[in-house]
């Protein structure tokens, strides 16, 4: 048998429950959100997950949280199922919504679950709800390894929790419809981030052939980052040392300042970044070119305006083998590339979408369809696209109520003007050679 206390105190109580306890999950069978879906706070990575749930939590210093859509108001109960050796103690305290109750376990056996039974809750407000867990546990004392939340009651029926480990908020994506007739050497777009936490990357200027955007890596490093992908099955491959080299992009030129590698694991090619502390809520420009040279290829360069110097800066140019065409397949998105703070919202506004043609004539892109990756196909569904201060904006993440349908198609107000942007504002493609190995 597992002993459990009984006891009940104040509002916001101490519910300590035996299993002999009438349940509300003898009825139906509970809904089970594995605990390796959850989020640690306030450190993101404060709290170790696995597979198997939780691991070494120890003491109140940081809490787990789980997101879901719990669309009906109603009675709830919760319980939690914990690896915890014979004879250790632990108290926890859940929270749902505004709601905090506790519970406290003794563990029976090392190989043994312990369950902790909460409720019942009265969710008043339906839609995103917060669960919230918490030690009671003096500093450093071992919690217990958390394997599972289990729910039951009316708010659980159509329920919708994020079940699988990838805790990473959708990708979303804005494509540009452009006329496939039109040649087009030079894509030119505006970024400004409104919220960016560690793990965003937000692309400006997509294309068949590469990306280029801003993105941040740390709560001190942020970047500037050009890549273009090989050719072949560099397109595909996880390292460059399956592709062969007559598939390689190579490094032609690069800014001050600016590192250049081989990337992988996303297919190959050649990637370029500039370390730049951009600011939230400034507009970035950016612009990519394409110019098809003999022999099928075609360089790729990448341009960013800086914006304390107040001037157009390389940073870098690329020839693509197996090319010789122009900019097609144009798109922006944002990425959440860490995962452990997918519970967090990333939006930022992307505008002036502006294409030239050979031919020198400016054309403004005021027409974007929405899409997503698949992760925002089922696992999560707070993903957003819409219009705000005549731009298109996009957000992923934070658990907002609603979504933007896939494939949905948006329109901007036209801003009637070319961008700033002359052959003459532009760089030249020279700059420091890259050293040996890069």
């Amino acid at each position: 048998m597992i002993g459990l206390l009984a006891n009940l105190r104040n509002s916001v109580g101490v519910v300590l429950l035996s299993l002999a306890a009438t349940s509300l999950f003898a009825a139906d069978p509970p809904l089970r959100i594995p605990a390796v879906t959850a989020y640690s706070a306030p450190n993101s990575n404060g709290i170790r997950l696995s597979e198997t749930g939780t691991k070494n939590w120890r003491g109140s210093a940081q809490r787990l949280t789980w997101y879901g859509n719990l669309p009906h108001p109603g009675e709830l109960s919760a319980r939690l199922l914990v690896r915890l050796p014979k004879e250790t103690q632990t108290r926890l305290k859940l929270t749902v919504g505004e709601q905090s109750l506790e519970a406290a376990a003794q563990g029976v056996g090392p190989d043994d679950t312990t369950v902790l039974e909460f409720g019942p809750y009265t969710l008043v407000r339906p839609g995103y709800t917060r669960l919230e867990l918490v030690s009671l546990n003096p500093a450093d004392q071992f919690n217990g390894d958390v394997e599972t939340l289990e729910l039951s009651g009316a708010p659980t029926a159509d329920a919708h929790f994020n079940l699988v480990p990838r805790r990473n908020c959708a990708s979303v994506h804005l494509a540009y419809p452009v006329d496939k007739q039109q040649q087009i050497d030079c894509f030119a777009v505006e970024v400004t981030a409104i919220e960016d936490p560690v793990g965003t990357f937000y692309m400006a200027c997509g294309f068949h052939r590469g990306y280029f955007g801003m993105q941040v890596n740390s709560p001190t490093e942020r970047r500037i980052i050009f890549s273009v992908w090989d050719a072949g099955s560099g397109s595909n491959a996880d390292t460059r040392d399956t592709v062969s080299r007559d598939n390689h992009v190579t490094l032609l030129a690069k800014g001050v300042g600016v590192h250049t590698e081989v990337f992988g694991n996303e297919g190959t090619g050649g990637h370029s970044h500039l370390k730049f502390a951009w600011k939230t809520g400034e507009k970035q420009r950016f612009v990519v070119t394409a110019e098809p040279i003999p022999d099928r290829q075609t360089i790729y360069s990448g341009y960013y305006f800086h914006p304390e110097r107040q001037e157009w800066i390389l940073i870098s140019s690329m020839r693509a083998p197996k090319d010789g065409g122009y900019l097609r397949g144009l798109y922006s998105f944002s990425e959440d590339f860490n995962g452990s703070n997918g519970n967090l919202r990333r939006k930022a506004l992307f505008g002036n979408q502006q294409v030239r043609t050979v031919a020198g004539q400016w054309r403004e892109l005021t027409v974007s369809t929405f899409s997503h990756d698949a992760t925002g196909r089922g696992d999560r569904r707070d993903r957003f696209m819409g219009l705000e201060q005549g731009m298109f904006f996009l957000s992923s993440g934070g658990f907002i109520d609603g979504y933007t349908e896939y494939g949905e198609r948006f329109e901007r107000p036209a801003l009637q003007a070319p961008p700033a942007i002359t052959p003459g504002d532009l760089p030249p493609r020279i700059g420091l050679l890259p050293t040996q190995g890069e």
